[in-house]
């Protein structure tokens, strides 16, 4: 998945059905599922005593906000590839190759796109995520920085940038 100004998610082919299918299901027979054990929790008797009742329903919750999710993303996905950055910077849709400290033997290949809609054949960095968000914007050959979780900072080297091709 990869998201643009414009509010547009780009999705593979995969990925589109994959999300399709899920939100089927949830709108479907999971919907009916889960009304099922609220009725039978609620035949138990007391709703204030019922942990089952509230664990259904705040199961219920959960999913109801997935298919808001599922459905915004959707109606908002595009499906193929994100287009190039015209200024070769990374971008969210990339699969970004970078040296640690400079050193070329340290290095990690990474897509940067949201870990959810990615496929398992290769490591996922969220554009959010401290190295993503510090490597969005540079080029081949930058430096780049970004935090570490305890408050130091890094600097990675860009060796490759490239649109993730599914």
């Amino acid at each position: 998945m990869t998201q643009t100004s414009e509010n547009v998610t780009w999705l593979t082919q995969e990925a589109y059905n994959q999300l399709k299918a899920e939100l089927e299901y949830l709108s479907g027979p999971a919907r009916t599922e889960i009304a099922a054990k609220i009725a039978a929790a609620r035949e138990e008797g007391d709703l204030r005593e019922n942990g089952g009742y509230h664990a259904a329903k705040e199961e219920q919750g959960k999913q109801e906000l997935r298919v808001r999710q599922l459905t915004q993303l959707l109606e908002n996905a595009k499906v193929g590839e994100a287009p190039a950055s015209a200024d070769g910077a990374v971008a969210p849709g990339m699969v970004v190759t970078i040296a640690f400290d400079g050193d070329e033997d340290d290095t990690l290949t990474f897509l940067l796109a949201s870990r959810e809609y990615a496929s398992s054949d290769i490591e996922t960095y969220s554009p959010q995520s401290p190295l993503g968000s510090g490597v969005i914007g540079n080029k081949v050959g930058d430096d780049a920085e970004y935090e570490l979780p305890n408050g130091r900072k890094a600097t990675v080297k860009i060796l490759k940038a490239e649109p993730y091709s599914g």
